[in-house]
């Protein structure tokens, strides 16, 4: 402050721009001008980890990919969460075969890839989750686990409402292909754990 009560704008500016660099987004343009950025990004990730076993107990393979979220499963997790009413989640994991996943894929329309249903259990595995925490949830506590039952390769796995074994209908929420094609025969078991995160960037 300049003698007189005028004000000096010349002084500190370099001072000043290190104190408006706050971590809620506020920024000064000139040193004068005050503006809030409110735009927050949420960011939705699922990795899902998958270990073969054979019949043996030793495990023969594992992978770890993240997946896709579809955008009718995106649509889902909008409806449910903002619009939803008394909403009970119930998802269950199936096994894919080959083809490459794709944004606009759905349950009763996939032409890029199939199901595989090489497994004794009589349907998809339920995603049984804990308790969420830092913004991420899994089912480590609960794998999720097919008993194989004859010769195959599995190509990647996928998150849908519906439990039908090899069944179209239900909401599909996302899909993850592996880093590579992987052989399975009877006696193998896959246990497969989903986790889930949400994050603001």
């Amino acid at each position: 402050m300049e003698r007189g009560g005028r004000c000096n704008n010349n002084v500190d500016k370099g001072g000043l721009s290190k104190l408006i660099n706050l971590t809620n987004g506020m920024t000064a343009d000139g040193g004068l001008k005050m503006k809030e950025d409110n735009n927050v990004d949420l960011r939705l990730k699922n990795t899902w980890e998958c270990v073969c076993k054979g019949s043996d107990g030793k495990e023969k393979w594992r992978e770890l990919n993240d997946n896709l979220i579809v955008t009718v499963g995106l649509n889902d997790l909008l409806d449910k969460y903002f619009k939803g009413s008394s909403y009970t989640a119930a998802w269950y994991i199936g096994l894919k075969s080959t083809g490459t996943a794709l944004a606009a894929d759905t349950m009763s329309s996939h032409s890029s890839w199939a199901v595989n249903a090489t497994y004794s259990e009589s349907v998809r595995q339920t995603l049984t989750l804990g308790t969420p925490a830092a913004g991420s949830v899994d089912n480590s506590a609960s794998k999720a686990t097919f008993s194989i039952n004859g010769t195959t390769t599995i190509f990647g796995a996928f998150l849908t409402t519906s439990n039908t074994k090899s069944g179209t209908a239900g909401t599909l929420y996302g899909v993850v292909d592996f880093g590579s094609s992987r052989a399975v025969i009877s006696g193998d078991t896959l246990e497969i754990t989903v986790t889930l995160t949400a994050a603001s960037a």
